[in-house]
């Protein structure tokens, strides 16, 4: 926890559980895919096509570029991936070429056929049997890990395991079980709490599809000052996720109430208006509304657009305010 992270207002008993919130960077896996060598990028021109796509079974996304005609939104092509050559879905062209993002692509083999398919969706049927195989031989060798998915890959003879656990898991009985069951290579990898939601999916406070698994898998660890930021409750019910972190969109929205908030004074500052010396006592970002009030206990409200700032000084401008009631 940073320095700048203050909670004051949480009581003692309940520090810990809000704490706990909190993303931990380095328990979260890398969504990398594949990186791109020197040579792949110096052959990256600026008309070489570039789409992102995302696997389907896991939910991650990642860039590729791809010389052809153009390809469909939606579709599904062959391409080579962390976890080796797969199926992996177009979720649209790309736009914008920052360092960042072509960074990181893979090359984009071809479209999916019609063999490609039919073979992925018996992969799927065969998936469904290797998770019941799975969970049965976990309970049997009675190892504290939550089994999550299972993948067949298409073009190699691998079948990926993924799952969680609390801490380490000595899963070497397990992998000779299912060796020995399924005769291919096996392949098990842990995964945090924020990736077992961006791949079981599920619908947010909000109603919508949870954001790791709708919008983007690419997430900045979120932490309690964003909550604090946005006037929010500190309250771990309200703003955690089904997945027990803090709710992703208060990383995204985090940016906007800083801008805004750099615009008008913060709580706490005093300003002069109308022969009174008025205080800060709430800014609503999202109402554009700032509300004050004077010793004598007469409180007014001002929109944001009133306030601007001169030599380090915050002053209102000639605007009629809003009485309210102290």
């Amino acid at each position: 926890m940073g320095d700048s992270d203050n909670y004051e207002d949480i009581l003692p008993e309940d520090a810990e559980e809000i704490a706990a919130l909190e993303d931990n960077p380095a328990e979260e896996e890398s969504t990398d895919i594949i990186v791109a060598s020197e040579e792949g990028l110096a052959s990256l021109t600026p008309d070489t096509p570039l789409y992102r796509l995302r696997l389907f079974y896991s939910h991650e996304t990642f860039v590729a570029a791809y010389v052809g005609d153009p390809l469909d939104t939606g579709s599904m092509v062959l391409v080579p991936t962390r976890y080796g050559r797969d199926l992996a879905q177009i979720i649209g062209p790309l736009r914008r070429r920052d360092t960042q993002i072509i960074s990181e692509f893979a090359r984009i083999e071809r479209p999916a056929s019609k063999d490609d398919l039919e073979k992925s969706a018996n992969n799927h049927r065969h998936e469904q049997e290797a998770f019941r195989i799975c969970k049965q031989k976990i309970e049997a060798h009675h190892l504290e890990m939550k089994l999550v998915s299972v993948h067949y890959l298409l073009e190699e003879p691998k079948i990926l395991f993924f799952f969680t656990a609390e801490s380490r898991v000595d899963f070497r009985e397990l992998v000779k079980d299912l060796v020995s069951i399924f005769k291919t290579r096996i392949e098990l990898r842990q995964i945090g709490v924020r990736d077992e939601s961006r791949v079981v999916g599920g619908l947010g406070v909000c109603g919508r599809g949870y954001c790791c698994h709708m919008v983007s898998d690419k997430l900045k660890p979120v932490s309690i000052k964003m909550a604090k930021d946005q006037n929010l409750s500190l309250n771990s019910m309200k703003i955690s996720g089904p997945c027990g972190r803090l709710l992703c969109c208060l990383a995204y929205e985090h940016c906007f109430y800083g801008e805004q908030r750099r615009l008008v004074p913060q709580e706490g500052c005093k300003l002069n208006y109308d022969g009174a010396l008025w205080k800060v006592l709430e800014v609503n970002v999202v109402m554009g509304k700032v509300k004050l009030a004077t010793e004598d206990g007469r409180q007014i409200q001002m929109p944001t657009a009133a306030f601007e700032k001169t030599d380090g000084r915050w002053s209102i401008r000639n605007e009629k305010p809003e009485e309210t009631q102290p």
